[in-house]
């Protein structure tokens, strides 16, 4: 099957037998995890013992054989099987008289590339791209141009042309003079890349969510480990929403709209955004009606929801209509010392967090436990999964209202519900919003490392993200071109700029229609990254493209 390889184990030993185990190397401190009994070799050593075993290939495997009886280790191999591979090992004697055992793997058919799949469609986005450039490029020719111009309506080609997504006017162009840009032309620009941000994060996240080719590395990791696309891609919309929030309450304190009215409007996004979540995450469109015993409460919409609620609030109640730039006697800490009751009730909020977290008594587990439970931790927890945080969640919400399939119980083998979008996470998503935690703060908690942190990089726990802002601060003049070249980039990918433009109905559009053509249909080969990833990228193109329709039909959903 997919991500798997046979391997064969030909015991030439006598009696009693070998006990085949293996263990991940992506399992931290796991136990080893028995694969197979294969048998000794007959009285006369002329016909071996065998088994087969179907093995892991997304991760080196570390094997283990010993005697079935007396528990004797006999070799220990570390190796990263590839897939559809067909292997052997041979486990004999090399010296009857000092009884030293050999074990050799041998490949007996190798492996494919799996991952050729990927390359063949990285050259036909960067071919259908280069296309697309070209073709701008040759509309800027006057014979070409006009020649277009008299095979089409001259007043719709006026229109796309002078669009924002055509050549750009005076306000939207951004000068390669290292003159400062004024303040109405920042403030553009960096919203337009906040849009583009959005998208891009959304793209991504449909992709993933769509099965990412069915690889590995396009899954969010089991427990601690590498950030890998998925397992930032809520850290990014946290942090989108706390960048929004500051630029639309200034906005709309700016135009004259009173304190209680913005409290209105927040509070209605933060319950359509709860109700949708719950909506999404509890589907059921061809079961039935849905039970109220099984009703899943946390979800990726409501956790949003949430923490637009709380920071937009407290944002809100302590913010002027006429704050203006911190001209004190420390510019360095013009973003802490005008706002220092938000900041009082982040540092109350995160102290509730690390004391639930890391006091909380947890029956049958020890204080401050962040592992997976299951098979980690050499098994010593295995009903412990997510430490306080999953225990608040199964004392508040009850198991049967989360997440029944967390992302541990492939690797680690937990057994217990758990949700990544839990109560005790919901925490850290409102001081990621409101704190924009990354860089040297987020490299301090983890030490730059997987599993040796104050604070692990772990997705389903904390959220933490090593990422950096691509957005410029309001006022501050815009450098040169040759300094900016990562803002002018995201500029320039409009289509990541429409996804964001559109970004909630695109995100429930893939959740409802993610089953239905042209979305989903039969694979002649459900075992094929090829296929998996034809799909995958269909679907996610689909909405890329409704989402630039509905930017041409001027079709916005807003909440």
């Amino acid at each position: 099957r997919m991500d798997q390889a046979l391997l064969l184990v030909r015991n030439e030993l006598p009696a009693p037998g070998l006990n085949l185990a293996a263990r991940s190397d992506s399992c931290h401190q796991c136990l080893y995890q028995f694969l197979a009994f294969v048998p000794p070799s007959n009285e006369s050593l002329s016909k071996p013992g065998t088994a087969s075993v179907m093995v892991d290939t997304q991760h080196p495997l570390t094997l283990l054989l010993n005697s079935s009886v007396g528990d004797r280790d006999l070799c220990k191999i570390q190796y990263h099987f590839g897939e559809f591979g067909n292997y052997s090992l041979v486990v004999k004697t090399l010296s009857t008289s000092t009884q030293t055992v050999s074990c050799d793997l041998i490949i007996n058919e190798g492996p494919i590339n799996s991952y050729l799949p990927i390359l063949f469609a990285f050259l036909v986005y960067m071919g259908i791209l280069a296309i697309l450039i070209a073709g701008r490029l040759l509309m800027k020719i006057d014979p070409v141009r006009n020649w277009v111009y008299k095979k089409l309506n001259p007043r719709a080609t006026d229109r796309m042309i002078n669009s924002e997504l055509g050549s750009p006017n005076t306000t939207d162009s951004i000068n390669c003079d290292p003159a400062p840009q004024s303040w109405s032309t920042g403030s553009r620009q960096r919203l337009r890349s906040l849009d583009t941000f959005r998208g891009l994060s959304l793209v991504i996240m449909v992709f993933v969510n769509y099965g990412g080719g069915k690889y590995w590395f396009f899954k969010h990791e089991s427990w601690n480990g590498k950030l890998h696309f998925p397992s930032a891609l809520f850290s990014r919309f946290v942090f989108i929403m706390g960048t929004s929030i500051a630029l639309a309450l200034g906005s709309m304190l700016r135009w004259g709209s009173s304190k209680w009215k913005v409290l209105r409007k927040i509070l209605w996004r933060s319950f359509v955004l709860i109700l949708l979540g719950i909506i999404v995450v509890n589907p059921n469109y061809c079961l039935g009606p849905l039970s109220w015993d099984n009703l899943r409460i946390p979800g990726v919409l409501q956790r949003l929801g949430f923490t637009y609620l709380v920071v937009a609030a407290i944002e809100l109640l302590f913010t002027r209509a006429d704050s203006g730039t911190w001209e004190g006697r420390f510019p360095a800490l013009q973003d802490i010392l005008p706002y220092w009751p938000q900041w009082i009730f982040i540092l109350v909020l995160e102290t509730l967090w690390l004391c639930l977290t890391f006091l909380l008594p947890v029956p049958d587990c020890p204080r401050g436990y962040l592992g997976p439970g299951g098979i980690g931790d050499f098994g010593k927890y295995p009903n412990c999964t997510g430490g306080a945080a999953g225990y608040i969640d199964r004392l508040l919400l009850g198991e049967k209202h989360m997440y029944q399939h967390p992302s541990s119980g492939v690797i680690y083998q937990s057994t217990m519900p758990y949700d990544p979008e839990g109560i005790l996470g919901t925490i850290n998503s409102i001081v990621m919003a409101f704190l924009g935690l990354q860089g040297v703060i987020s490299a301090i908690l983890t030490k730059c490392s997987k599993e040796e942190g104050f604070i692990p990089i772990n997705k389903n726990l904390c959220c933490c993200c090593l990422g950096t802002t691509l957005f410029y601060k309001p006022g501050t003049p815009l450098p040169a071109c040759s300094e900016a070249s990562p803002y002018l980039l995201i500029q320039m990918v409009n289509l990541c700029f429409l996804s964001g433009m559109n970004s909630i109905l695109v995100y429930i559009g893939h959740q409802v229609f993610a089953n239905y053509f042209p979305f989903k249909w039969k694979m002649q080969d459900s075992q094929s990254h090829a296929e998996h990833l034809t799909q995958n990228l269909t679907a996610t193109t689909l909405w890329v493209i409704i989402s630039y329709i509905l930017y041409r039909r001027k079709i916005f959903w807003k909440i």
